[in-house]
């Protein structure tokens, strides 16, 4: 994993990394940010400024759990930039019926 392009896209916008747990083995698919924006909509007034690419641990928000959460490095099998705002929920939206 290139952990440097990894915290890069995660402050840019929202990431989707896949891990396997420790605890279960169970394959976790989570969406997650570092992003500014994201974390101040989420009611985060916290900036990371600076994650160190040698730890062996990363922490991220977690978008779906709506709170921090780590993983370990090493257990991850994959991890891509996504779209999050496409990911509202239509009923939110007003209509104009």
């Amino acid at each position: 994993m290139d952990v440097n392009a990894f915290i890069a896209k995660a402050k840019q916008g929202a990431v989707t990394v896949e891990f396997t747990k420790i605890n279960t083995g169970e394959v976790r698919v989570m969406p997650c940010t570092l992003n500014p924006t994201l974390l101040e909509a989420a009611g985060i007034n916290v900036t990371v400024e600076n994650v160190d690419p040698s730890c062996a641990h990363l922490a991220v928000w977690s978008l779906d759990k709506e709170a921090w959460r780590s993983f370990r490095v090493e257990t991850v099998t994959d991890w891509y930039p996504i779209d999050y705002e496409t990911k509202q929920d239509p009923s939110i939206q007003g209509s104009d019926s």
